[in-house]
């Protein structure tokens, strides 16, 4: 056995070890457990915390705000709930003056306009400080969230201890391509086995942006430290839900997740824009994982192997995939140990998924190790050596334009900029992409399952 061939079939076999331990222990704690009743008697109207909805949108489809808006309005919840929905200096304004001026109706809905575009953080925080509710739900400009969300997310939110909550993630789009249904699944196994199992110890690492709760207070307390974050003396850009969920652990408060409050979100439909994503939850991942390690001796010791399993996996399994293929290269013999071990530990997880998730489907999530292996792992290794960049997001002019702030022009009643008949005009063509909203939300919570 040559040194290569050594060295990929050591790496392969400490990932198998570590992943083993990691997944099986994740399972095992990923199971549902049966919660407390609350009250067998009816909540009064009175007695439901209020409820602020932040909304930040920028450069958004038309019709895919107007579902999101759609969505929130049709929340039945019995408590106050008031929406704000802050436009962070789209250039498709005159395209979303129909729906802003559409819900301005809704005296529940305030819009603010950003004269600039100033990036989501900033955007997210001129509603925050607007606003008064006792609970604050961010909720991304893409996303529909089913009818109880904020009911199950308040009734999780009554224990004082808990500063966020976050709701079950879905594609909206998951029947667009290959990718999306891959995304789709990938979203299960995030929620339902990492924050399933993390939510066992009442330590969530990423609250996710589509679907957060957060307690008041806390996030009072905490806003100066979310809106200041700095890395290498840089003001940070991105990673806003994982490092507020990382600031609220380290004050105390527990973190959880509700599996029932289903949300569902557009995800990249091609590649590209997908690996773009992924860069930038993969620096995030890895900046904040340096702030959470002070909190890890006083979390449970799984949460340790969590971090770990997160973080080292990836490493040996790159190392196993790259001797593999220079042994390969350079000898033209194939690391069959390093193959078989990806092979039937790949169809083991997806295996398992399929069965908990009682979806066949779930079999073909296998395709995914390839674009782990080929694309992913490269581009966690890039995210490394590039803690410090903001090349590759989303919002090009975010990164410009943040730590500048905008000057913020809040809109009470947008119905007063058009005149009605310019107003029904420009709301034919959103209501009849409204007449596909049901088809779309039965598309999105169709067969989730959460082992209940």
């Amino acid at each position: 056995m040559n040194l290569l061939d050594a060295t990929s079939t050591a790496a392969i076999s400490l990932y198998a070890m570590l992943s083993t331990a990691y997944k099986s222990m994740q399972v095992v704690y990923a199971r549902p457990i049966e919660e407390p009743s609350t009250s067998a008697e009816p909540i009064a109207s009175a007695q439901w915390p209020s409820v602020d909805v932040i909304i930040p949108s920028f450069n958004e489809d038309p019709g895919t705000l107007w579902d999101c808006l759609e969505s929130i309005a049709h929340e039945e919840y019995a408590g106050d709930l008031n929406v704000y929905v802050v436009d962070d200096g789209s250039s498709n304004r005159d395209a979303i003056t129909p729906v802003h001026t559409a819900f301005a109706r809704d005296p529940r809905f305030t819009f603010i306009l950003l004269r600039k575009n100033v990036g989501k953080r900033k955007a997210q925080i001129a509603a925050i400080r607007r606003s008064s509710g006792d609970l604050v739900l961010n909720v991304d400009s893409d996303t529909i969230l089913a009818p109880d969300v904020v009911v199950k997310l308040a009734l999780k939110m009554q224990d004082p201890a808990i500063g966020a909550a976050m709701g079950q993630l879905a594609a909206s789009n998951r029947h667009e391509t290959w990718l999306t249904r891959l995304i789709d699944m990938e979203y299960w196994l995030a929620c339902n086995e990492e924050r399933a199992a993390q939510a066992r110890f009442g330590a969530v690492m990423c609250c996710c942006g589509p679907c957060a709760m957060y307690r008041r207070t806390a996030l009072t307390m905490l806003l100066d430290q979310y809106e200041t974050q700095m890395f290498r003396g840089k003001r940070s850009d991105f990673g806003e839900d994982r490092h507020l969920t990382i600031l609220m652990l380290k004050a105390g408060f527990r973190t959880e997740y509700v599996p029932t409050a289903i949300a569902a979100t557009v995800v990249p439909n091609k590649l590209r824009p997908y690996l773009r994503q992924q860069l930038r939850w993969a620096r995030s991942t890895f900046r904040d994982t340096l702030l959470a390690m002070n909190l890890l001796p006083g979390l449970d010791r799984f949460l340790t192997l969590d971090v770990i399993g997160q973080n080292l996996g990836p490493l040996l399994l790159a190392l196993s995939v790259l001797t593999g293929l220079a042994q390969f290269a350079l000898t033209g013999t194939v690391p069959w140990w390093t193959c078989l071990m990806i092979a039937s530990m790949t169809m083991i997880r997806c295996s398992v998924a399929a069965v908990r998730a009682r979806q066949f489907r779930f079999i073909g999530f296998s395709l995914h190790t390839f674009i782990n292996i080929f694309f992913l792992l490269p581009l966690k290794a890039y995210a490394l050596c590039t803690l410090s960049n903001s090349d590759w997001l989303s919002r090009g002019s975010a990164a410009k334009a943040t730590g500048k702030g905008g000057k913020l022009d809040a809109i009470q009643d947008p119905v007063a900029a058009s005149s009605p008949r310019e107003s029904q005009e420009n709301e034919a063509p959103l209501r009849r992409h409204n007449l596909a909203r049901d088809a779309t939300r039965s598309m999105a919570y169709d067969g989730i399952c959460t082992d209940q």
